[in-house]
């Protein structure tokens, strides 16, 4: 792929097509699973903060959590990018701190 500006629904039909590729959906894995491993990439992420590694590490972890979650819409047809879209638009509307939420 080049710099040119990319979709998020392009980006998941490479994710999925390079999993399917790699052998990463020959055999049958459970919503469960799938979802324990974007987190997984999550928590590797916490720990180059906690070790506090380079920023391009945390920004590796990061970009494996989004391949995942890339990866898996892709296998759902889950229309990411137009989920993520309407939920800005849901956010611009909220309330400051969602209505006086802690954190």
């Amino acid at each position: 792929m080049n710099k040119k500006t990319v979709s998020i629904n392009e980006l998941i039909k490479v994710c999925y097509a390079i999993a399917r590729s790699k052998g990463w959906w020959d055999r049958r894995r459970s919503d469960a699973e799938l979802i324990a491993l974007m987190h997984s990439e999550l928590s590797e992420a916490l720990e180059a903060l906690r070790e506090h590694k380079p920023k391009e590490e945390l920004a590796e972890e990061l970009a494996d959590c989004c391949i995942r979650i890339f990866d898996y819409c892709g296998r759902k047809k889950i229309d990411l990018e137009r989920a993520i879209l309407k939920k800005i638009e849901k956010n611009k509307n909220r309330p400051y701190r969602h209505g006086n939420k802690k954190y």
